[in-house]
């Protein structure tokens, strides 16, 4: 039988792959990738980067494998690993099934008796949470919020809900265009609170901003929001 490896890529700096997660790219026989051109493009800048003989090293099957396309590629990768190939399931950027398809393909993978190894590598969630500051004893990540106002609104009254009884950290991702509207939103439900806006994390034009809610708006008034974000705030 073969195994399933979950390998982390760079969120933003090549050099953040790990050795382990370097080999395991260049010894498995299927990379099951969201992009297979961006997967593609990482594998040749790795070679180039970090292979002193860069012919040396063959390069892996590469199978996409994004949202809405998951279901009906998991019988096949279950079919490979069931022939003894051994396949690696990697996101754009970061460590897989974080925000990412994945997590049904590792069910699949138990429920078939299959092994499932994760690596530990690049993660903006914990980058941000160690940077920021903020207590880093319990934290509860919550993914994106909800696209449509009315539904992101019940879902930050529902998470203060529950702060109330477990006090934590939290993360949150959110796209530049949906910034400004659920920064309000965060500030209606919580008030005009402390919070951690972390930008383009390893990246060269990262930034960490540490202010009110208030004063995130106001500066991304000024300066439209560009790039990957967290969003983080205690409770």
């Amino acid at each position: 039988m073969g195994i399933l490896y979950l390998v982390p890529t760079p969120i933003g700096n090549l050099a953040d792959i790990t050795l382990r997660g370097l080999r395991t790219l260049f010894e498995v026989d299927v990379i099951a990738c969201e992009d297979t051109r961006r997967t593609g493009s990482l594998l040749e800048k790795l070679l180039t980067e970090f292979s002193p003989n860069p012919e040396d090293k063959r390069k892996p099957k590469l199978l996409s494998y994004y949202d809405q396309i998951e279901l009906r590629r998991i019988p096949e990768i279950i079919s490979l690993l069931q022939l003894g190939k051994n396949v690696a399931l990697v996101s754009d950027a970061g460590t897989p099934a974080i925000s990412d398809p994945g997590f049904k393909l590792v069910r699949a993978c138990i429920a078939e008796g299959l092994s499932v190894i994760s690596l530990p590598g690049a993660s903006s969630i914990l980058t941000a949470l160690t940077v920021s500051g903020l207590p880093t004893d319990k934290f509860l990540f919550v993914g994106y919020p909800p696209h449509k106002p009315g539904h992101r609104v019940s879902f930050f009254e529902d998470l203060k809900v529950s702060l109330e009884k477990v006090k934590s950290t939290v993360i949150l991702f959110e796209a530049p265009h949906k910034l400004m509207t659920s920064l309000k939103d965060l500030q209606h439900v919580f008030g005009d609170i402390d919070i951690v806006v972390c930008r383009e994390l390893t990246k060269m034009y990262e930034e960490v901003r540490r202010e009110k809610i208030s004063e995130s708006l106001m500066h991304f008034k000024k300066t439209p929001p560009k790039g990957e974000f967290v969003i983080l705030f205690h409770q």
